[in-house]
């Protein structure tokens, strides 16, 4: 079970650089970013597929999806703070909130 969460939290890192790394190149042409990104999302799937392959002796499917969501915000707001040097406004983070919050809906035992 850690070994999936590793795996995801590793994965999202990958494609969050893949996804949003190339912001501060706006000056290379938009063909190589997009060879770029895809040579870095293959390291993503050789991280994500293993994780939902082993996960889901855990987890759903909808388990994983989910824990994969709430890492892909927490991701995303330390790159976004730490790498594009952009602020987290209180909106995002109560949207984010919202989103994560979900997690409650889909772990919650009925």
């Amino acid at each position: 079970m850690v070994i999936t969460i590793a795996l995801l939290l590793l994965s999202n890192l990958f494609m969050t650089i893949a996804w949003y790394g190339h912001l501060r190149f706006k000056h290379v042409d938009l063909w190589v970013v997009v060879l770029a990104s895809w040579g870095i999302a293959f390291f993503e799937y050789c991280l994500q597929v293993p994780a939902n392959r082993w996960g889901h002796k855990y987890f759903t499917a909808a388990e994983l999806k989910t824990i994969q969501e709430i890492i892909t915000l927490l991701v995303f707001c330390g790159f976004s703070v730490v790498y594009l040097k952009e602020p987290l406004k209180w909106n995002y983070l109560v949207g984010f909130g919202l989103i994560a919050a979900a997690g409650f809906f889909v772990f919650k035992k009925w």
